[in-house]
């Protein structure tokens, strides 16, 4: 195994405060469906949907939270192993404000295709594209960015 070189993760409080939420969002609908329910049964389904799809993903995302995003020399990983991508396959990578990335985070532009992947409140893969970040602290997130962009710069040779 590599020496971290940067690595972000969640608090328990980000953690706590977004799966409640989802998970209040989830109890919300199932309530509403069933105390007062709709005349139409389509309505009915939909909030009992919405609200099992809002709490599957608070469950989802307190379980996947409890990992920490790690950079290595060689790969972007998550601190159980799974490999987000290799440094060799990213293109550039971007924090500006007007970004489609994840809060307290930035985007990865890759050169080839990844395979799709989510992991909620830590990262997403669609294609060429990766965003890091969501209930990440921006501290962590910054600082990944910024080590990732010097290392792309020495490996482009733009650094002495």
């Amino acid at each position: 195994m590599s020496d971290v070189l940067a690595g972000m993760a969640p608090s328990v409080m980000r953690r706590a405060i977004g799966s409640g939420f989802l998970f209040a969002l989830g109890g919300l609908l199932f309530y509403l469906a069933v105390s007062n329910p709709p005349s139409q049964l389509i309505y009915i389904a939909v909030l009992i949907g919405v609200g099992g799809v809002s709490t599957y993903i608070g469950y989802r995302l307190w379980q996947v939270t409890g990992r920490a995003i790690e950079l290595t020399a060689t790969e972007l990983r998550l601190s159980d192993g799974t490999v987000i991508c290799k440094v060799e396959d990213i293109a550039k990578v971007d924090r500006s404000l007007f970004a489609f990335k994840p809060s307290n985070g930035f985007l990865i532009t890759m050169k080839v295709r990844y395979p799709r992947a989510w992991a909620p409140g830590l990262w997403w893969r669609i294609g060429k594209r990766i965003g890091i970040g969501g209930v990440t602290p921006g501290a962590g997130g910054k600082i990944m960015a910024d080590t990732l962009v010097a290392m792309l710069a020495e490996r482009d040779g733009l650094l002495s």
